[in-house]
């Protein structure tokens, strides 16, 4: 694969003959396991050159200033696009869902308002006009 780290010796490391980089020997094990792994190919020998990480592998360069996710407190519920669902959010079916008992099934297209998220397998509860009380798995739904 091109890129890997084939030899180490003399304290240099090759990179498929691209990229020579001197690492002190008493330094080679702290800059390897302090750099982070590769956000787009999931490559851990990364190295810092400025502000900046590089990849070896894919040649993919982030900012080594941490971003700070944005954290999400208790249960959170998906759509099937991956927007983030809310109580009393209004939900458009996606797919048309046979229902156990019913004579025609859920067709896709049909919008759902006023939800209630619940934390269990079918995380949507709700009430469909002409259908009732029902429970919906949210990769089945999207955001209206």
């Amino acid at each position: 694969m091109p890129g890997r780290l084939r030899k180490i010796a003399n304290d240099k490391v090759i990179v498929q003959d691209m990229l020579y980089v001197s690492i002190p020997s008493d330094q080679k094990d702290a800059h390897l396991s302090s750099s982070p792994i590769c956000p787009e190919c999931q490559y851990e020998y990364t190295y810092e050159e400025g502000a900046e990480f590089v990849c070896p592998d894919c040649g993919n360069r982030w900012s080594a200033v941490a971003q700070a996710a944005p954290v999400e407190e208790g249960f959170v519920v998906r759509d099937a696009n991956g927007n983030v669902l809310a109580n009393g959010d209004s939900v458009v079916m996606i797919k048309e869902l046979k229902v156990k008992g019913a004579p025609t099934p859920l067709k896709a297209g049909t919008k759902v308002k006023n939800i209630r998220l619940v934390d269990s397998d079918h995380n949507i509860d709700c009430k469909i006009d002409g259908f009732g009380a029902m429970a919906l798995k949210s990769e089945f739904v999207r955001k209206a």
